[in-house]
């Protein structure tokens, strides 16, 4: 008899890395991947890291924290070292979704902004999957999920760091699935849409610039994290084996108009 289908999206025994899991959008696809079975250690600056842990352990989750700055590469390397180390030694899943937006007209960008944009949202990304992939090719696979953007397709308006980054992210996605698709790991991206995060704020309480986000928002609202568990958990299990080297956008039909 074929495996019960809903036994494909089960990440019971598996584990994971999120990178910047202690954010708007990280916590919920921590909450995915642990409610699915996964043990998961949770890499973020903010020291949210360490209630959302012990938060989702008092549920009888599986969940660890580390504090690290991503934006430096020794620190990288270090959490990457640890968290290894706490999941025994294996990796399965990794979900790279550290990220940070700044707004200034592209004439004005102040240089060290520019800097920090591409070292968290597109440098950290890089090299975690770098690690991740050395200890998944060790063990004859992985899912790897990279968080994109909708700003992966589009310019916007201020934010040339952000649409580089994450335009970088979309192809990053699709050039370590090009590399490793044949060697047991799927590389996927998630591209959210305009999301009511804190990345956000200023958007989601302005109520014209809300309207015109919503023109060209079909569903007429502003995405969650809710919205990502589904996806998340699908591109982290086996459910998606023969899914790799996409970018799936996740924007209530944004990108359709």
């Amino acid at each position: 008899m074929r495996e019960n289908i809903l036994e494909k999206f089960s990440l019971a025994g598996k584990k994971a890395i999120v990178v910047g899991g202690a954010g708007d959008l990280g916590i919920a696809m921590v909450e995915a991947i642990s409610q699915a079975g996964a043990q998961t250690v949770v890499i973020d600056l903010d020291d949210r890291v360490f209630t959302l842990c012990k938060n989702l352990k008092n549920t009888g989750l599986n969940v660890s924290p580390i504090k690290a700055d991503v934006s430096k590469i020794e620190e990288i390397e270090e959490s990457y070292k640890t968290a290894l180390k706490i999941l025994g030694g294996t990796i399965d899943i990794l979900i790279n979704c550290a990220g940070i937006q700044r707004r200034y007209p592209s004439e004005d960008f102040p240089d060290e902004e520019w800097h920090k944009v591409i070292s968290i949202n597109l440098d950290a990304t890089f090299f975690y999957c770098k690690y991740a992939g050395n200890s998944m090719l060790k063990n004859g696979g992985g899912k790897i999920i990279n968080v994109a953007s909708i700003m992966s397709y589009l310019g916007g308006i201020t934010i040339p760091a952000y649409a580089a980054s994450k335009g970088g992210v979309a192809q990053l996605t699709k050039a370590l699935s090009n590399d490793w698709a044949a060697k047991g790991i799927c590389v996927n991206a998630i591209a959210p849409g305009y999301m009511d995060t804190q990345l956000n704020t200023a958007l989601v309480n302005d109520k014209k610039r809300t309207d015109e986000v919503f023109i060209r928002v079909p569903m007429k609202r502003w995405g969650t994290g809710e919205d990502l568990k589904g996806l998340t958990v699908f591109l982290a299990s086996s459910a998606s084996d023969y899914v790799t080297g996409t970018v799936i956008p996740i924007d209530g039909g944004y990108l359709a108009r």
